[in-house]
């Protein structure tokens, strides 16, 4: 499935563009429930997962990579590993989204296109590079 840039994540974009507001960490996490997202998602649309040694991973601005100039521009931050600690109940997960730090407000998604991913052993993992790709008007 495509990124999903949520209709926060777009406001958001713009008033940073601008220098209307400051710019918030991004924090990188993934869901459990069988969801299709949507732009007009918010973030009570996703169920967190929860298995054993699970925790949301803080982007920090400085470490995105460069973006590229080309068209469509991209930026992309190095490879998140969320790792299983102990064997455990099945747990599909479904895809990942990222909230800001401050705000708590979702920013972009993605549905895994080959998921869900099971976790049920220990060190059982799911590996995200985060990646936002933005394009001028078509």
């Amino acid at each position: 499935m495509a990124l999903i840039l949520h209709n926060h994540g777009e406001v958001d974009g713009l008033k940073y563009f601008v220098n209307k507001e400051a710019p918030e960490n991004l924090i990188l996490k993934l869901f459990k429930n069988d969801l299709q997202p949507d732009a007009d998602d918010t973030v009570a649309a996703f169920t967190e997962a929860t298995f054993t040694g699970y925790g949301a991973l803080t982007l920090v601005g400085a470490s995105w990579g460069a973006p590229t100039g080309d068209e469509p521009a991209t930026i992309e931050y190095g490879e998140q590993t969320f790792l299983s600690s102990a064997a455990q109940a099945l747990q599909n997960v479904y895809g990942w989204y990222m909230v800001r730090a401050v705000s708590g407000r979702v920013v972009a998604s993605e549905r895994f296109t080959n998921g869900p991913y099971s976790i049920s052993n220990d060190q059982d993992f799911i590996a995200v590079i985060p990646r936002l790709t933005l394009r001028g008007a078509v």
